[in-house]
């Protein structure tokens, strides 16, 4: 909640024993000073930083993803880095699940309520985000986003699998962004009742940022999990924030 503060002298001023009759002094309006809840105010700063941040993963498709070489990289990480999420709460969302880290908080935009109430040839606006979590001081945040998989790559036929966008590598230009140095790029396959579903692993940084990628396909809609956090959080977090973006299954 906003505090409004005017500036007021602390005392009344003392008037001069015998004073002189002087003209009267314009004294300007003292401007007014308004003080915001900074913690707020930082925390939203940060949650749309970031969160602006995987949306940008995904609304535009990049050349080539680049290793900065001079880079001051982390160990490589390798998926046994990952902790056991089965104790933390699955979130269903449309067409998949995902395991939030505890204590994170749903901080996704509400509901519009009246969308379905456009006239008619309305075009709706799509969500943002199909999910959204982030940790109590907002540095950390995982995210889903789904996509339409022809909006990230032109196919003649729909998608069913991560595969149809093309290999590891070649997938890594749609979803790493140009200038990351990239740690870490694996396939990972799921058994399924009909077979197996590969997903696509990725986890890189980018100015200060440290973030893991996960990406599969169903039904011509591509499915994102997305944990970032600043790399000093990542140091300490990076397992957790590495496992929330791996348990996100699609349904």
């Amino acid at each position: 909640m906003a505090i409004l503060l005017l500036s007021l002298p602390l005392h009344p001023p003392i008037p001069p024993k015998n004073p002189k009759p002087t003209a009267p002094k314009f004294t300007p309006p003292q401007p007014t000073i308004a003080l915001t809840d900074s913690t707020t105010s930082k925390r939203r700063f940060i949650l749309k930083s970031t969160s602006l941040f995987l949306i940008s993963l995904t609304t535009q498709q990049y050349p080539v993803a680049h290793s900065s070489p001079e880079a001051s990289a982390p160990p490589r990480p390798s998926l046994s880095g990952i902790a056991n999420t089965k104790s933390w709460f699955q979130f269903f969302g449309d067409g998949f699940a995902i395991r939030v880290p505890p204590q994170f908080q749903d901080v996704s935009e509400p509901e519009d309520y009246n969308t379905g109430l456009s006239l008619y040839g309305d075009k709706v606006k799509p969500k943002a985000f199909a999910a959204r979590f982030a940790s109590p001081d907002g540095y950390e945040v995982v995210s889903v986003v789904i996509r339409p998989s022809n909006s990230l790559k032109i196919t003649f036929l729909e998608a069913k699998d991560i595969t149809d966008l093309g290999s590891l590598k070649e997938a890594a230009k749609i979803f790493i962004p140009v200038g990351s140095t990239v740690y870490s790029a694996r396939t990972i396959k799921i058994k399924e009742e009909e077979g197996f579903r590969t997903y696509y692993f990725y986890e890189f940084g980018i100015q200060e940022q440290h973030a893991a990628l996960v990406a599969a396909v169903n039904g011509g809609k591509t499915y994102i999990a997305g944990a970032t956090a600043p790399q000093s959080k990542w140091n300490d977090d990076g397992v957790k924030l590495r496992s929330a973006a791996i348990s996100m299954t699609v349904l």
